[in-house]
């Protein structure tokens, strides 16, 4: 019997309590768009109550444009037992459903509210009561339930047989600190599904042992009904349960639970997410990551092209995604031809034999090699004219003055006629990109969008090491990376858009 999941996306209220994160108002309802969208996300929890000014703010953003769309029930609000100051705080934002944060174990319970359980239920009661009566939509949050269920379990019970009694929609079990193993995930959520089995349970893993997606599999076939979840698994500590990986370990692991989670669009949201906030995505994250998808052992490559050997159900496409054949001292010659085949490049055994020594040699002295390498490694091998560059950056003058906008002077050679061009920008590059552009413009040709742009440095270098600049670039639909190695970060970068103009006059 299939059954359906919600899922629940906390990236703009939990996520945010990342280390370093904070979003702004336009992002948070451009953010909240996108889920709700883009990714058909069930609900999203977009803030806590009363944080700030700016907060109250994109609350109501979000508020206007959910009502406006009719997803004005999708839009939910971590809120506190204060005396209803949040409740209030919650309408006044035109937001409609609040996620009340109340205590799970008997521990925090004592220790920080320093409340007698009869209390403290009471407080829960007229709270709960009080947002009914202004038409306002409750779920219980039971902070700390794990260690509750751990250590007090007849307290979380007694709780449990109050919010029963309770116009309440939903229970929210956090595993707040992230303590908790698969077989606990699974014996505590058995154990409430079966003694109240008509109550909503949601599951809030942590990942402090990384263990969220395993102990999210748990909770599943233990029968809970929601999952709260995070773009890239943002979250405190070591973050929250990562959408990518729970939506894919759905699919395939869990044939007879549904979600409403469109798979195709988590690495366009994960991307966008990141740039957002600024976080990088580690390159090995599973689903999302630059090289989940690139195969870098030539044996691999060889498998791929003997009836799919070494694929397995994660397959790219399945995310909005290419597999890729990574570069270097273990490629071989199954790689490179599959790159050749994706620039659309052919050579003879005998030329691909030569590039292949060249790239495992670069391989050895710790240099990285893209598919957009190529024709240069070809053009350097077998100085063959084919893959002269076309386009050379002749001469450059840079011009940057405390107090002035910064200026370029370039000279380009296009299939051996020059041009000279003067541009200005917010920095060096900026001003010597847009003075290209003119160039370009002029010849009624449209350059390659940046969309990423990334510096490294050796650690524990000096300012005098070499600076790698590594740009991805978007031309049309495709996606390509260029890289620049010099000493100087503007002349690195400038390497690396040299690559681009030749890549894109092939």
């Amino acid at each position: 019997m299939v059954r359906h999941v919600e899922i629940m996306d906390t990236t703009l209220r939990d996520g945010e309590q990342t280390s370093g994160m904070s979003f702004t108002s336009s992002e948070k309802l451009a953010i909240a768009k996108l889920l709700i969208e883009e990714l058909k996300i069930d609900r999203i929890e977009v803030a806590s109550a009363r944080v700030s000014k700016g907060e109250f703010e994109a609350v109501r953003k979000i508020t206007g444009w959910a009502k406006e769309k009719k997803f004005l029930n999708k839009i939910e609000i971590l809120t506190f037992l204060d005396n209803n100051i949040s409740l209030e705080w919650l309408i006044r934002s035109g937001a409609r459903v609040q996620n009340l944060l109340t205590k799970g174990s008997l521990n925090h319970l004592t220790h920080q509210i320093k409340q007698s359980p009869k209390d403290y239920f009471n407080s829960v009661i007229k709270a709960v009561n009080e947002a009914n009566n202004k038409g306002v939509v409750t779920n219980i949050y039971l902070e700390d339930w794990s260690n509750g269920m751990r250590n007090s379990k007849d307290f979380v019970f007694e709780y449990l047989d109050i919010i029963n009694k309770l116009t309440v929609k939903r229970v929210l079990l956090p595993d707040t600190l992230g303590i908790l193993s698969p077989d606990e995930t699974f014996e505590y959520i058995s154990i409430i599904v079966k003694r109240y089995p008509e109550m909503h349970f949601d599951f809030h893993a942590h990942n402090d042992y990384d263990l969220s997606v395993s102990n999210v599999l748990e909770g599943l076939k233990a029968g809970c009904q929601g999952l709260h979840l995070t773009v890239n698994g943002m979250g405190e500590r070591a973050g929250n349960a990562p959408m990518a990986s729970v939506a894919a370990v759905i699919r395939d692991f869990l044939p007879d639970i549904k979600i409403n989670l469109k798979e195709k669009s988590l690495f366009k949201v994960s991307r966008l997410v990141s740039a957002f906030t600024g976080f990088r995505i580690p390159a090995n994250k599973p689903i999302v990551g630059d090289n989940v998808f690139t195969q870098t052992a030539g044996i691999h490559a060889d498998g791929d092209s003997k009836k799919n050997l070494y694929f397995n159900d994660l397959l790219p496409e399945r995310f909005g995604r290419k597999r890729k054949y990574a570069l270097g001292k273990t490629s071989g010659k199954a790689n490179i031809k599959k790159n050749l085949q994706e620039l659309g490049l052919t050579l003879n055994d005998e030329n691909i034999k030569k590039v292949t020594n060249r790239i495992i040699e670069l391989g050895d002295k710790k240099e990285k090699v893209t598919a957009e390498d190529l024709p240069y490694i070809i053009s350097d091998v077998i100085n063959s004219e084919n893959f002269k560059n076309k386009v050379i950056i002749e001469s450059y003058l840079l011009n940057h003055k405390k107090g002035h906008k910064p200026s370029a002077e370039i000279e380009l050679k296009i299939n051996g006629k020059k041009f000279f061009e003067k541009g200005s920008g917010d920095g060096q590059f900026d001003a010597f990109i847009n003075a290209i552009k003119k160039i370009y413009s002029h010849n009624k040709f449209i350059l390659p969008e940046l969309i990423d742009y990334s510096v490294t440095i050796p650690p524990g270098s000096n300012s005098d090491a070499l600076c790698e600049t590594i740009i991805t670039w978007k031309n049309n639909d495709k996606e390509f990376v260029t890289r620049g190695l010099d000493s100087d970060q503007t002349v690195s970068a400038i390497k690396s858009t040299e690559k681009m103009l030749n890549i894109i006059s092939n």
